[in-house]
This record gives structure tokens, C-alpha cells and sequence, in this order.
């Protein structure tokens, strides 16, 4: 197949590049970024010299049907809702790495993004691209609507509990943590070294654009529509993502038995990794990867559980589950051009 990126030029971009290079099955077509259209993509990054010689194009529709096949959309928040519809009218396939299709109200969209928001008959047909939660789904799609990093790591880490009833939905807490290149490539001051060094800050208390997400999909698993309290950090650090997910048992659960639980769940699901007893996952461990890594721990004496849920931001919380969505929707194996050993130290 041919791909094309809208948006290659921003590091989820960079990174189905780079992750695209590898894949047995799929050529690089076109890249698209209006921004820096007409430069070279080894002038913005010169790690890619030698490695993807190409120049960067502006959007055309009909370039994009006569060149490639499925086209990802790698693009911030209010852009893809406009120029996707073509793509789709021209038959191709298209992965949407931002939110403008994951949520399926349109005025929780306009209230959250505070944008407005694309087609309501077209967020219907898109499909939510959690693999290990909505597989059958996937298989059939030509129009996926990407999970968020936050929302990826937070509902792995719900799904099993979730499904078997064994915590009060209404009592989730998440505390999110993330790297610096989850807020993009952009130049603004609050992701200048001198703010960011030696320093942790929370961020959108309340009023983040991934709560109705998480919520979206908790209710889809569970039936029942409760709001969660959902507080986010900005980390020192470049990629990473950690989710501390807190929960009151609804049944008498033990962590063992908790564990072998969520390993049943997750059996079939490559990317999904369990901890042992007594161990917790870091943002270090996954690192370049398509892993979600995930531990547990049950507080007898408060009777809750505690959830530590670890992804690479740009590879599982963007382009990597991208890529893994593609995979199933065309029947290869799940893992082709994601079998990377995540980088430590």
C-alpha cells in the first residue's frame, strides 16, 4: 500500500515516518504539511537524511487519491474535520490521529475543543480505534478516529475492571502524567527548557479535551454515564506517558487475583503487558514502543485499586496505534512494523 501523512511535519508525523519505513506492507506516498509546504522533511528533521529524501506538499485531495491509499491524518485539532470528508468521498482510507471524530456528540465536542465540530453523520461512522477494546469493529472500517494518548493508557488500564464489575465507575480518579512532546512541536513558553526543567505543574484542572473521551468509553463498557475526576501534569521529560488510576472495589478482590484477571483479558492483545505481582511499570520501560505496560495494586484496608498504566505518548498514544489499526484492517499481523524493542536506557 501507499500511505500519505497530513501533517508530517509535527512529531506524530515524524514519527509514522519512522515507524512506516519499517513496515513490510506499506511505501511511503505523500507528505503533506501546509505549513512547510515546498521544504524538504530532512530540513526539519536531519535525522531522516539519507533515510526519506522528500519534499513536503500542501493538501490536494485528488494528489492524495491518485498516490496513496490510505491517508493518516496527523493533524492538530480543527483541521482534519474539513479536509477528511474528501479523502473519504475519494475512497480511501483514513486514520485520524486527532479528536475532531472521536467523540460522538457533536456539542461535547464544540464545549470541550471549543471548535466546531465536524459532520454529526460522519462522527457516527467513525470508528474508535482502541484495538485491544473495539477489535471487531476495526476489522470492517475504512475510518478510524485515533485514540488519544491519555484516553489510551487510562482505558487500557479500566477496561478489564470496568468489564468485569469489579469497581464503582462513579469513583474513578486519574492522575495523568506526560513528556513535553505530547503538547506538539510548537513554539510557546510554557515548553521552553527553562519552564520545564526541574519542574512538574498541573495543567487544565477540569477542563481537559480527553475527559469526555475517557468518559465516552467507560460508559460504552460499562453502560452507565459517570463523570470522572481527571487531573493532568506536564513532565520534565521528552516522550512518556503515565496514567496512576484510582478506583473503589465494587467486589472483594485480591491483586492476584486482580492480575490474573486483567492477563486473561488482554491474552490475545501483543501490545498489552501485565506486571507480576508486586512490580509497576515506568514510562522508561516502553519507551520507542508500541507497549502499554500495566500494574496493579488492591488497598485492602481503603478497598480500592490502584491502576499504573505506561505508554510512549507518540507511539501507542498516536502514530504506533495508527499503524496497528491499519494492520488489522487489512488483515496483516498486528504487530508488522511495530515490533520494536523499547529503548533503555
Amino acid at each position: 500500500m501507499k500511505a500519505g501523512i497530513v501533517g508530517a511535519n509535527g512529531y506524530s508525523g515524524m514519527e509514522l515516518i519512522r515507524l512506516l519505513i519499517n513496515h513490510p506492507s506499506v511505501d511511503i506516498g505523500l507528505l503533506v504539511s501546509h505549513s512547510t509546504s515546498g521544504s524538504e522533511i530532512q530540513s526539519l528533521y536531519p535525522h531522516l537524511s539519507g533515510v526519506l529524501d522528500r519534499k513536503l506538499a500542501d493538501f490536494d485531495p485528488d494528489e492524495l487519491a491518485e498516490h496513496t491509499d490510505v491517508v493518516f491524518f496527523a493533524t492538530p485539532a480543527g483541521i482534519s474535520k474539513d479536509l477528511l470528508p474528501e479523502c473519504l468521498k475519494r475512497g480511501l482510507i483514513c486514520i485520524d490521529l486527532s479528536g475532531d471524530f472521536r467523540l460522538k456528540k457533536p456539542e461535547e465536542y464544540e464545549s470541550w475543543y471549543h471548535q466546531s465540530p465536524a459532520d454529526a453523520s460522519l462522527l457516527q461512522d467513525a470508528v474508535y480505534g482502541l484495538p485491544e477494546v473495539n477489535r471487531r469493529q476495526i476489522e470492517k472500517a475504512r475510518f478510524i478516529a485515533n485514540p488519544g494518548c491519555y484516553p489510551t493508557a487510562a482505558i487500557l488500564g479500566l477496561a478489564p475492571a470496568i468489564k468485569d464489575s469489579a469497581i464503582d465507575t462513579g469513583s474513578i480518579i486519574i492522575d495523568g502524567k506526560s513528556g513535553v512532546s505530547g503538547s506538539g512541536r510548537k513554539a510557546v513558553p510554557g515548553n521552553l527548557y527553562s519552564e520545564v526543567n526541574e519542574s512538574v505543574k498541573a495543567y487544565k484542572l477540569g477542563a481537559h479535551q480527553h475527559t469526555p473521551e475517557i468518559e465516552q468509553a467507560i460508559e460504552a463498557m460499562s453502560g452507565q454515564h459517570q463523570p470522572i475526576t481527571f487531573t493532568t501534569h506536564l513532565i520534565p521529560m521528552t516522550r512518556g506517558l503515565m496514567c496512576t488510576i484510582y478506583a473503589t472495589l465494587a467486589k472483594g478482590y485480591s491483586t492476584k487475583e486482580l492480575i490474573e484477571r486483567y492477563e486473561r483479558f488482554y491474552e490475545k492483545a501483543p501490545f498489552v503487558r501485565i506486571r507480576p505481582l508486586g512490580t509497576w511499570p515506568a514510562t522508561k520501560e516502553v519507551v520507542g514502543s508500541n507497549y502499554c505496560d500495566i500494574g496493579l495494586n488492591v488497598d485492602g484496608r481503603a478497598r480500592r485499586l490502584t491502576i499504573v498504566s505506561v505508554i510512549d505518548n507518540v507511539v501507542k498514544g498516536a502514530a504506533g496505534q495508527a499503524i496497528q489499526n491499519l494492520n488489522i484492517i487489512r488483515g496483516w499481523d498486528e504487530k508488522s512494523g511495530l515490533g520494536l524493542t523499547p529503548v533503555y536506557p
